[in-house]
């Protein structure tokens, strides 16, 4: 035994290629990192699932009003897509606790994090199709007019623009700027 920590270690396993300041990212390791990943998915999956189960069970108990059965065969059909894609939201978003309850104790975190997050990104994906059948429908008895539809329209882009949109750019240009520090 050396008496050095993992760090120590992990930069022997590295090969010493070259000065430590030069790396990009936190100097940890795999498990330490599988361990970060999860606890900010788990403050993510807080954040969301609230909403979730507040918009469900609107959507639950929506079918309880008097008003339910003046819709007409398309607002009742929304409403049944949007219940159904409400309970996949679900579904998604409470997997990653399912699948760490049954994993953990197994070494497997860090695959863990990884369909734990897609389960996330699914969710939101789900969640973005509820809620945009949900607006449809209200809009739609709300104004019973075409603007509903542009309404939903705007929003759904707003919604695709701060969920992906951006994100996906800050990636972009953050794998930019490293390419560009390397060159």
């Amino acid at each position: 035994m050396s008496g050095r920590g993992p760090r120590e270690d992990r930069r022997d396993r590295d090969g010493g290629t070259g000065p430590r300041e030069l790396r990009r990212g936190r100097d940890e390791t795999e498990e330490e990192r599988a361990d970060r990943l999860w606890a900010e998915l788990l403050q993510e999956l807080r954040v969301v699932q609230t909403g979730v189960q507040i918009l469900f069970a609107f959507l639950l108990t929506f079918v309880f009003q008097p008003r339910f059965t003046d819709l007409s065969t398309t607002d009742r059909n929304i409403y049944v897509v949007t219940v159904v894609l409400g309970a996949a939201t679900v579904g998604s978003l409470v997997g990653p606790v399912s699948f760490h309850r049954l994993v953990t104790g197994r070494r497997l975190k860090p695959q863990m994090v990884i369909w734990a997050s897609r389960l996330t990104l699914l969710g939101l994906v789900l969640l973005l199709c509820t809620m945009a059948l949900a607006l449809l429908l209200i809009l739609r008895l709300a104004l019973h007019s075409a603007l509903a539809l542009w309404l939903v329209g705007g929003l759904v882009t707003w919604f695709v623009l701060c969920w992906f949109v951006l994100p996906v750019w800050a990636r972009h240009a953050s794998a930019g700027k490293d390419r560009a520090g390397k060159g």
